[in-house]
C-alpha cells in the first residue's frame, strides 16, 4: 500500500510524471491529479484527472531515477552502471564504496543490488540533495557521507570511484578492499583513465579497461539502423585485490 510522502510514477497514454503522495493538487495538461488520493492505493491502480484522463500508479525503480530525479550534474549513464555491476559482480552480501556521489544514480542502482552502501561526496550540497534522492527511492542501506572518499575507512567488497581520480585515490581504494574485491573507476576522457589504469597496475592483481558503447535501434516505416546519437560515454576499468 502506498504511504502518504512516497515519490511516485504516474502513467498515461503519452505523459509520465514524478509525483509525491500528499495533499495537493497536481496540474498537467490533461487535467489536475488529486495527490491526496494516492496515499492508500497500490501499485497499479488507476487514478484519473479531473477531466477523467486515466493514469496508472506506480513505484518507481532506479531507471525511473535516472530519468526523473533532480540533478546536480550529469549521472552515468545505466548501461554504465550495468557493466560495474556484471563486472564486480555486485551481489546482495557486499558492502560496497561509492565515490562521487553526484546525484546519488548510481548509489540507488547499487543500494537496490547490495547489503550496504556508503556514497561519498565533497560537495555537501551535492551531498544533501543524493540524501534526498536516496530517501525518495526507499533505501534504508545507503549511507551518504559528505566528505572525500580519501577520510572513507572500513571494509568494502568493491570500491566505485566515479570522479576526477589521482593515485592516491587507487591506492587508498587498494587499502579498503577485501581480498577478491573490485575497484571500478568510470571516467569519461583518456586522460583520467590512463591515471587510473597506471596507478592500479603495480598494486592489484589484475587489471582490464573498457570503452562504454551502446547504439539503440530506430526503426521506421522507411526501415531500421543504428541511430545517430553518440555512442561512447566513457571508460570503465576493472581492478581486482
Amino acid at each position: 500500500m502506498i504511504e502518504t510522502g512516497e515519490r511516485l510514477l504516474l502513467v498515461g497514454e503519452d505523459r509520465e510524471y514524478f509525483v509525491t503522495a500528499e495533499e495537493g493538487q497536481f496540474s498537467t495538461d490533461r487535467g489536475t491529479i488529486d495527490l491526496s488520493a494516492l496515499p492508500g492505493m497500490n501499485p497499479g491502480d488507476e487514478v484519473r484527472t479531473h477531466l477523467g484522463v486515466p493514469f496508472i500508479v506506480l513505484r518507481p525503480r532506479p531507471t525511473d531515477f535516472f530519468v526523473h530525479a533532480k540533478r546536480s550534474g550529469v549521472p552515468m549513464l545505466p548501461k554504465d552502471i550495468g557493466l560495474v555491476i556484471a563486472y564486480t559482480g555486485m551481489n546482495r552480501d557486499d558492502t560496497v564504496l561509492d565515490a562521487g556521489t553526484g546525484s546519488g544514480v548510481a548509489a540507488i542502482y547499487f543500494g537496490n543490488i547490495a547489503r550496504h552502501v556508503k556514497t561519498c561526496e565533497v560537495r555537501p550540497e551535492f551531498a544533501a540533495l543524493a540524501e534526498k534522492n536516496i530517501r525518495n527511492a526507499r533505501l534504508d542501506n545507503v549511507e551518504v557521507m559528505a566528505g572525500d572518499m580519501l577520510q572513507a575507512t572500513g571494509e568494502f567488497d568493491v570500491v566505485h570511484l566515479d570522479m576526477t581520480i589521482t593515485p592516491a585515490h587507487v591506492e587508498h581504494a587498494f587499502s579498503l578492499l577485501r581480498p577478491g574485491g573490485y575497484l571500478a573507476c568510470y571516467t569519461p576522457f583518456l586522460e583520467h583513465t590512463f591515471t587510473a589504469l597506471d596507478a592500479a597496475a603495480p598494486i592489484f592483481r589484475e587489471v582490464h579497461c573498457y570503452e562504454c558503447i551502446e547504439r539503440e535501434l530506430t526503426r521506421s516505416a522507411r526501415g531500421t539502423r543504428p541511430s545517430t546519437r553518440v555512442a561512447h560515454s566513457g571508460y570503465i576499468t576493472i581492478a581486482r585485490r
